[in-house]
């Protein structure tokens, strides 16, 4: 299924990114995100080696404050910061300074006070990554804000779909589930449209916010007109810690009207992909026939993720050029 894309890794590539710190989508290029792409694809290599790390970020120091639950996009940093040589620490809301009542930013500050190079953060309040990038003089990296953006995992997404089909442009894709509660579906939609990709946005009425008819996107309140023709087809999880669960009766009936049965896969072109950001909630907003079929990449997003946020950190912190 994987196609070369159609941007290959410049040979001279240009080493950093345009801004110091990756908040959001619409605050990147589209040079920048092309940048990353583009980068990703080596350090995707990189991960593919026997031996799976390089001196490249050897000496930088990372913070990772994670304030919110997450395994899979932690993980996915700290192996990004291993298989790059950088130092790494890690800080939670748990047994920490934070839970004596400490501000976020007098958290960041004493940070910077031992010198990180970059922080990476994930933090419940929309817009948290902000203040630490507008108060500290190292790089900020958005690991997922409130319900506000989800950068990286937007340009994995990106990334993913450019080795399927070999390009972002013209594509037709479907972003269907609980709009509302999504970080992953803001990123996104800035990301595709701002690429040139055509994006229809479904879900149950009460799972979609009430600015979507300003994110470019087309809206469709039934899963089958908005699969019907499409490129790539990717499902939201149904976030119920965040009251995603409070907009229709019951699992059974969201499965029914909302569901990615293996019936409704087949509205999509023959040659879709299925993706979904994990995870996932099987027999709710996808069927175990879907998420486990030939036509999904969801292993491929988790695979995929590493290299890009390689690609992210290498762009922010690194650049000096002596990597393997």
């Amino acid at each position: 299924m994987t196609k070369r894309p159609d941007s290959p890794v410049p040979a001279t590539p240009r080493r950093a990114l345009s801004k110091k710190d990756l908040l959001d989508i619409d605050g990147i290029t589209e040079d920048d995100i092309r940048l990353v792409l583009d980068t990703a694809e080596s350090m995707r290599e990189i991960n593919q080696r026997a031996i799976k790390k390089v001196p490249t970020l050897r000496g930088k120091l990372v913070a990772n404050l994670f304030f919110e639950n997450s395994t899979r996009t932690r993980f996915s940093f700290e192996i990004a910061e291993r298989r790059l040589s950088a130092d790494s620490i890690a800080l939670s809301a748990v047994g920490t300074s934070v839970a004596k009542g400490e501000t976020l930013l007098d958290t960041g500050r004493n940070l910077m006070a031992m010198a990180p190079d970059a922080i990476v953060i994930r933090h419940s309040r929309s817009g948290a990554p902000h203040l630490l990038a507008r108060n500290l003089p190292c790089a900020v990296v958005n690991a997922g804000d409130g319900t506000h953006e989800h950068p990286t995992q937007a340009l994995l997404d990106a990334f993913t779909i450019r080795r399927a089909k070999g390009t972002l442009a013209g594509l037709r894709v479907a972003i269907c589930g609980d709009v509302a509660n999504s970080r992953v579906a803001r990123s996104n939609v800035s990301l595709l449209t701002k690429m040139g990709a055509g994006v229809t946005l479904c879900g149950p009425r009460t799972l979609l916010p009430a600015e979507i008819e300003r994110t470019g996107a087309r809206i469709a309140t039934r899963i089958e007109e908005a699969i019907e023709g499409a490129d790539v087809v990717m499902i939201l999880r149904v976030q119920k810690e965040r009251g995603g669960g409070l907009g229709f009766p019951s699992d059974r009936e969201y499965y029914e009207q909302f569901g990615l049965t293996p019936e409704r896969r087949k509205l999509a072109k023959k040659d879709a992909i299925v993706m979904h950001p994990g995870p996932m909630n099987r027999g709710v907003e996808i069927d175990s026939a879907v998420a486990d079929g030939p036509d999904s990449v969801i292993l491929e997003q988790v695979e995929n993720g590493v290299a890009v946020r390689m690609a992210v950190l290498y762009l922010l912190i690194g650049a000096s050029g002596d990597d393997e």
